[in-house]
């Protein structure tokens, strides 16, 4: 078992103090956005060993990239693109002979993106369109001519390809600030009078205190607004159109960095490659339900063959310790109080709050001891069973309760048509 070192990303939108007081450091009183734990060539952990060895020679490359996220401020309007668009845009970059490293780069390797957040803080993301009678009902309270404008193209063609439209439109059109403005203080009115739909009006009016004249602020109103508590997750998949906006949570993900962007960022913008991501059909947004491992682990597991995150939490009632989730190659992450972690061989590993360790085949099974929370992300077997999947959008505003394999094994993968909660 091995103490890391890891990169760390200090975006403008990250927070001053949270990932700071999570690491048990002062603040300096810059943004500390992103720390990344996994061997992904931009950002890749060492060992926390005098000799600093990189983890890939320890890991070999592993599938997953695990990070800790904390956000002041929203993040980029993006998506991640699907296998194919990936391995298809990587390679035309390489042939045209953009850096890897280069600004404008938008494949940084050939690899998908799904990702799922768990939070750690009340943690708030833009994610998915909302269902097409809910964007006209927003639009319809906004007496701007934008979005008396807007809501006439999406009456007149409905539905996802239609959203997608107006979308498409928002950002090639050239949407002037003055009208970007006009609909922010209709918003900024409509709040203040206490009327709302769904938290679209608030938020744009957030958003606009950050990216005041960024067409992304419109984007915004066609989207659904997410809030997750304290221990629950989301999943999303390829061609999902989010933008995390304020909250600190653990981040885990195929190893990749692939991202179009359309606003909210000074970051190169790619509008058509995101508006290709959205025509080739949305994946799926969903909360996680966790299934339990023993007593005292729940396993987030979204069915992709990359990754998998298990929380387990230990005390002194189980002197013994816990049995952590057996993975032949895994990143533990101390997320709350001090706990010890004892391997197959009866190695010791201590960890606080923020503090990070590998552990490989060789180290058998793990147990952690003490009084605290760990966070393990890992590879799960091809056939693990699944936790629960809970979709809250599809394509045409459809809801539904899709079921996995539960994590005892019994049964295959069903499909139950109901209200999603």
């Amino acid at each position: 078992m091995y103490l890391l070192d890891n990169a760390s990303r200090r975006y403008h939108w990250g927070s001053t103090s949270d990932i700071p007081q999570f690491l048990g450091e002062s603040p300096d009183g810059s943004p500390l956005a992103e720390i990344w734990m996994g061997t992904h060539p931009l950002g890749p952990s060492t060992l926390d060993t005098p000799e600093r060895v990189p983890l890939a020679e320890v890991s070999g490359e592993l599938p997953f990239l695990f990070k800790i996220l904390a956000a002041d401020r929203p993040l980029s309007l993006q998506v991640h693109p699907s296998q194919a668009m990936a391995q298809a845009g990587y390679a035309d970059e390489d042939s045209a002979g953009v850096p890897l490293d280069a600004p404008e780069r938008t494949y940084r390797d050939p690899h998908h993106k799904p990702e799922m957040a768990y939070a750690l803080t009340t943690f708030d993301t833009l994610v998915g369109f909302r269902p097409t009678a809910e964007i006209l009902r927003v639009l319809h309270g906004i007496d701007t001519p934008l979005a008396r404008s807007l809501g006439e193209d999406l009456r007149a063609s409905p539905g996802f390809r239609g959203i997608i439209r107006l979308v498409e439109r928002l950002l090639t059109e050239g949407i002037g600030a003055d009208e970007i403005t006009a609909v922010v203080e209709a918003c900024r009115e409509l709040v203040n009078a206490g009327i709302d739909v769904k938290r679209a009006y608030v938020t744009a009016v957030e958003i606009a205190e950050h990216y005041p004249e960024d067409v992304g602020v419109i984007i915004s109103l066609t989207l659904n607004r997410l809030t997750l508590q304290p221990g629950e997750a989301a999943f999303l998949g390829a061609g999902i159109i989010h933008a995390h906006l304020k909250g600190m949570c653990l981040e885990i993900m195929a190893a990749s960095d692939n991202v179009l962007r359309a606003g909210l960022t000074t970051k190169p913008l790619n509008p058509a490659g995101l508006v290709k991501c959205l025509e080739r059909g949305m994946s799926r947004l969903a909360r996680v339900t966790p299934e339990p491992f023993g007593f005292s682990t729940d396993i987030f597991n979204p069915d992709v063959r990359e990754f998998a995150l298990a929380v387990t939490q230990s005390s002194k009632a189980e002197p013994e310790g816990v049995l952590l989730p057996p993975a032949p190659h895994r990143i533990v992450v101390c997320t709350g109080g001090e706990v010890e972690l004892v391997n197959g061989a009866g190695d010791h590993l201590k960890l606080a709050r923020g503090d990070s360790m590998y552990a490989g085949p060789d180290d058998g099974d793990v147990r952690v001891l003490g009084t605290g929370e760990v966070a393990q992300a890992y590879t799960p077997d091809p056939d693990a069973p699944t936790a629960e999947l809970v979709d809250l959008v599809l394509p045409g505003g459809e809801r539904r309760v899709r079921r996995g394999r539960r994590m005892d094994g019994s049964g295959q993968a069903e499909q139950v048509d109901g209200p999603a909660t």
